[in-house]
């Protein structure tokens, strides 16, 4: 499948996505409190994202059954949202979301936590938001897609965590998942020469353990080989011909 190129409408649509993603995700994170379900996660993040005349990105997307994917502790990505699992003080939770905005779709996520965490959990949180901004310096036009990769893998690695190998971020655009692929760790090859115009989901998933997972029964939740905590950190971002522009997230003081 070759790499789109967005047109100036596209990017509005796009941009536009991204916005209403932002909105969800703030709205998510205040709302989290020990004692809530999963399933209430999933329910008020769909009525967020349906107020906008957005339709959720993940809703029956390969089977998926929910519109917000809710990973606990030490489930990294595509936890299934339940009424009966109940997030607790110290639990980090990662919420992945996606909305669809006149036919074009956005992907973001985030990892909070919930109350009072332990050291070693904060630690991970803010180290993958810092890999996904590591990478991002190098997405620019004239670079090449891995640079990111070896950006996001290097500093994960140099601060003592693993780096999921198993699941990798991706192109975006009129389907939720486009070419191409993007690992976050380094590879042999360069990957494609990054235009002006491409879409990315760039999206590290950072252990504080090994970097090996196992998908349980569900077929869809991910979760740690060793059952150490994991963090994820996702947005949506445009390369310019002035550098990366994050679609779902205004605050772009750290490029």
């Amino acid at each position: 499948m070759p790499i789109t190129v967005k047109s100036p409408r596209e990017i509005e649509l796009m941009t536009e996505a991204g916005r209403i993603l932002e909105i969800v995700h703030n709205e998510l994170g205040k709302a989290l409190h020990p004692g809530m379900t999963t399933k209430e996660i999933d329910e008020l993040g769909e009525k967020i994202i349906r107020s906008y005349d957005c339709i959720p990105s993940f809703l029956d997307y390969n089977g998926y059954p929910a519109s917000i994917c809710v990973s606990v502790n030490d489930e990294v990505v595509h936890g299934i949202p339940s009424p009966h699992r109940f997030i607790r003080e110290g639990d980090i939770v990662s919420l992945d979301a996606g909305v669809i905005y006149k036919g074009y779709h956005s992907d973001a996520a985030r990892t909070h936590g919930i109350g009072r965490i332990s050291k070693e959990a904060e630690g991970l949180i803010r180290v993958t938001r810092e890999c996904f901004f590591e990478g991002i310096k190098y997405a620019r036009e004239g670079n090449h897609l891995f640079d990111i990769s070896a950006a996001i893998g290097r500093y994960a690695e140099s601060r003592g965590f693993g780096v999921v190998r198993d699941l990798c971020g991706h192109g975006i655009g009129t389907a939720l998942h486009e070419a191409p692929e993007i690992p976050n760790y380094e590879m042999n090859r360069k990957g494609v020469l990054l235009k002006a115009g491409m879409t990315l989901a760039i999206e590290p998933m950072i252990n504080i353990g090994g970097w090996e997972v196992d998908w349980l029964d569900d077929d869809w939740t991910v979760v740690t080989r060793d059952h150490s905590l994991s963090a994820h950190y996702e947005n949506t971002v445009l390369i310019t011909e002035n550098g990366p522009k994050l679609l779902s997230l205004t605050d772009t003081s750290e490029i």
